[in-house]
């Protein structure tokens, strides 16, 4: 079947999410497919942050911690975001970045599991998942072994050896989603617990930690959830687990009594022990309202949209630019591929150059992927079939050969 932008324009007039790209600050003239990257700016966002800087900060001063509720945004933002990832709110909360919470939750997770020494992740997993465990293994002398196994050969590799199996729910390159609630349960078999990175995964599908039995979990702010640049970062801890573990960054802010301002320190009971310094006020504040949005979106609805998306961008771009013009890195299943679809040509670079410099924006991934996010709150059907258009010119014109495009950034 041959599609039209008409067809794609019939959609979106019939799509129940279309009200929300109004609450979000698009720039004129962008198709933007990068939301899996660095969300968009929600308009909520640009008051709240007003009034945190000039009314909050600016004449609250130092009284905003008690009297505009500062010192509560951890764990109210982690509340909104335990209802997006199938947690409760006690288990949740927002603090330092997703590889500092990783390196946390590996590190108690570590001490929970005594007598073994192999933590389990696969190859090509995001590179900072791997670095902070592997920097964990150096600070421990060793005494841990990061080992990095194939994902089909990943079920067999969980043995008795198995302290910790550390995988990233949808991969930040592929687009794969892991089983989790398999592989979770075949973790425990073998006495191993579980942590889950969720960056590109809250926010864009259906996540259930506690329906999957998870033990513990991470995520960003800054894709999905639209808290900005840099936004905080959020971690999940099941409940069974709060007394026993302990991570090692044991900064006053987890503290059971912070501004007690004792020597020596003592774990806040719960998830609060996990905090470490002074929170990101700015950040939390942009985060809650980027949070806000997407927790009045029905999350099927999201990954119908998705899903979608991604098959009509696969179609088209075979439709248009030729069946044997780009590689297909994600699955084409839409089932067990997130809300992202990667493509692979030798000059991924400098096509993605291309794109942006004509207001397509995705970004690229070395050594060949060109990556295209689909986000359903503010991405219409009808950009997919303009995007794809550019796509196609692009390639039959071959503008990406330029020199102007040839330069890699340090951004990619």
């Amino acid at each position: 079947m041959t599609i039209t932008r008409a067809m794609l324009e019939t959609l979106d007039r019939d799509d129940m999410l279309a009200p929300f790209r109004a609450e979000f600050d698009l720039p004129p003239d962008t198709i933007y497919l990068d939301g899996n990257s660095l969300g968009v700016l929600p308009v909520a966002a640009k008051a709240r942050l007003r009034r945190v800087v000039e009314d909050e900060w600016g004449r609250g001063l130092i009284r905003s911690w008690n009297d505009a509720g500062w010192i509560d945004l951890p764990s109210r933002v982690g509340g909104m975001i335990a209802g997006l990832v199938g947690a409760a709110a006690d288990e949740v909360t927002v603090a330092d970045s997703t590889s500092v919470n990783l390196f946390k939750l590996a590190a108690a997770a570590v001490r929970m599991r005594p007598g073994r020494r192999v933590i389990l992740s696969e190859p090509g997993n995001f590179p900072t998942d791997l670095y902070m465990l592997q920097g964990l293994s150096g600070l421990l002398g060793g005494a841990i072994e990061l080992r990095t196994v194939p994902a089909d050969a990943m079920a067999d590799a969980l043995t008795d050896e198995v302290a910790l199996l550390l995988l990233t729910q949808v991969h930040y390159k592929t687009g794969h989603v892991h089983d989790m609630a398999a592989l979770t349960a075949r973790a425990h078999a073998v006495g191993a617990l579980t942590l889950w990175d969720l960056s590109h995964s809250a926010g864009a599908l259906a996540v259930d930690l506690n329906g999957a039995g998870v033990d513990f979990a991470v995520g960003c702010g800054y894709k999905y959830l639209n808290g900005g640049p840099g936004a905080p970062a959020f971690l999940f801890v099941a409940r069974r687990h709060q007394d026993q573990a302990v991570q090692p960054l044991s900064g006053w802010m987890g503290h059971a009594a912070p501004f007690a301002f004792g020597d020596d320190y003592r774990p806040a009971p719960g998830i609060r022990r996990h905090l470490c310094g002074t929170p990101p006020i700015l950040g939390l504040s942009a985060l809650e309202e980027g949070v806000a949005v997407m927790a009045r979106a029905d999350m099927g609805r999201i990954r119908e949209k998705s899903s979608r998306m991604g098959d009509l961008f696969l179609a088209l771009v075979e439709q248009m630019c030729g069946p044997d013009c780009f590689g297909v890195i994600s699955p084409r299943d839409a089932r067990i591929r997130g809300s992202h679809v990667s493509l692979s040509h030798p000059d991924g670079y400098a096509i993605m150059q291309a794109l942006i410099a004509r207001g397509v924006i995705g970004d690229f991934r070395a050594p060949d992927a060109l990556r295209f996010g689909f986000t359903p709150l503010y991405l219409r059907h009808a950009d997919l079939w303009d995007a794809v258009a550019h796509l196609a010119d692009i390639m039959r014109t071959g503008e990406y050969r330029q020199e102007r495009f040839q330069t890699k950034t340090a951004v990619t």
